[in-house]
């Protein structure tokens, strides 16, 4: 159903793309918007390693919501910042492209369960998040689930 990578050579393990989804704080959501045109959209996430989840959080209402109203399928897409090899000028970055299902969760244990994780991961300070718990129910979660993932370790060269 998904494609095959071409250039395999370059993919990233399992292991290193969940090791790209748990460290890099942000990604682009991809989803069909309105009249039928891709809408990417910039966001934070978190990973759970407990079920290979992403999360991530937002307002009740907007554009996102009302493309997940007409289709749950999803594409995010994470890199990291990348590194050079010495003597050489080319990044090599590597990139990691989720294919999934998002849903919608209301459910107040998950809600909070993500947003302190999401709080944790940003300023590592869990005061932070207990001076922002009375937002909790203005908030929702989006849930992630992966059907297939895939990475790869790009040279700009």
């Amino acid at each position: 159903m998904f494609r095959e990578m071409r250039r395999k050579k370059q993919s990233l393990s399992e292991k290193e793309c969940v090791e790209v989804l748990i460290s890099e704080k942000r990604g682009v959501l991809s989803l069909i918007g309105d009249n039928g045109y891709p809408y990417g959209i910039p966001l934070n996430h978190w990973y759970c390693e407990e079920n290979g989840k992403l999360y991530f959080h937002g307002a009740r209402e907007g554009h996102k919501l009302d493309a997940l109203k007409s289709c749950e399928k999803a594409c995010y897409t994470v890199f990291d910042e990348g590194y050079r090899r010495e003597g050489e000028w080319a990044l090599n970055v590597r990139s990691v492209v989720v294919f999934g299902i998002i849903r919608l969760t209301d459910d107040p244990e998950t809600k909070e369960r993500v947003c302190a994780a999401l709080s944790r991961k940003f300023t590592g300070d869990d005061a932070y998040f207990e001076k922002e718990r009375s937002a909790l129910p203005r908030a929702i979660c989006l849930e992630l689930t992966p059907e297939h993932i895939s990475g790869k370790l790009v040279n700009e060269s």
